[in-house]
C-alpha cells in the first residue's frame, strides 16, 4: 500500500449511523462521549488531524462490524462548551478501504486502512457532465413539499454541481445504508444517478421512515 506523506496507515474511526461525510465537504460534530473526546484529543496531537467517519453495518451499531469504505476528515474547527463537551468540524480529505482493525489500548477504534483508488478526492472538484440542475430542482421542490422540510433555496441554487450533490447526500434524511450508497459512488455523476433515484423511491412512498 502506497501512503501519501499526510495520509497515515493507522487512523481513529468513529462509527456513527447515518453520518455520511465527503470528500471535500464539511461536516458538524458533537463530541460528548468520553470515548470520542479522548479520539479527539489524540487527533488534535497529530500533524493529520483525520478522524475516519465510517458507518457500522446494518444491526450492528457500534459494535464490531464496519462498512469497508468509510472517508476520513481533518479537524478543521472546534470549541469546547462550559460542560467539557466540544463541537467539531471535520473537512473531508479522502475516502480509505479498512484492511483490518487494529487492537490497542484506545477506548475507540483504530484501523489501518488502503488509501488507494481514491486519488480523485485529494484533487480538484469533480464535475458532473450530465447534471440537469432545472430537473433536480423540480424533484427537491416535490420532495421538500410533501416531507414538510424546509432549506435555503437561493443558497441551493447557487452552489456548485459538487456542492450541491455532496451536500444533498448529506443531509438528507436517508437511511444509513443509502448513506453508504452515497459515498461509495465511483463518481459525482453516479452519486447524483444513485441521489435522484433514492429522492423518486422515497416520493413514491417506497421508504416510510423519510416519509415521516
Amino acid at each position: 500500500m502506497a501512503n501519501l506523506p499526510d495520509l497515515p496507515r493507522t487512523i481513529p474511526v468513529f462509527p456513527l449511523p447515518g453520518a455520511l461525510l465527503l470528500p471535500r465537504a464539511q461536516l458538524p460534530l458533537h463530541i460528548f462521549e468520553p470515548r470520542y473526546l479522548a479520539m479527539l484529543e489524540d487527533a488534535l496531537k497529530t500533524p493529520e488531524r483525520l478522524i475516519g467517519m465510517v458507518q457500522p453495518c446494518s444491526g450492528a451499531h457500534d459494535g464490531p462490524r464496519l462498512h469497508s469504505i468509510g472517508c476520513a476528515g481533518r479537524v478543521t474547527a472546534f470549541s469546547e462548551t462550559h460542560d467539557g463537551r466540544y463541537m467539531i468540524t471535520l473537512s473531508g480529505r479522502s475516502r480509505f478501504r479498512i484492511r483490518q482493525e487494529v487492537e490497542g489500548f484506545t477506548p475507540y477504534r483504530r484501523c489501518e486502512v488502503d488509501w488507494s483508488g481514491f486519488e480523485a478526492d485529494r484533487g480538484q472538484p469533480e464535475p458532473d457532465a450530465g447534471f440537469d440542475r432545472d430537473g433536480l430542482f423540480a424533484l427537491l421542490d416535490r420532495y421538500f413539499t410533501e416531507t414538510g422540510l424546509s432549506t435555503d433555496w437561493d443558497s441551493l441554487k447557487e452552489a456548485e454541481p459538487e456542492l450541491l450533490i455532496n451536500s444533498l447526500s448529506m443531509l438528507l434524511p436517508l437511511d444509513p445504508e443509502d448513506k453508504q450508497a452515497l459515498l461509495e459512488a465511483p463518481c459525482l455523476s453516479t452519486r447524483r444517478e444513485t441521489l435522484v433515484t433514492l429522492i423518486e423511491y422515497a416520493l413514491r412512498g417506497g421508504n416510510d421512515e423519510m416519509m415521516q
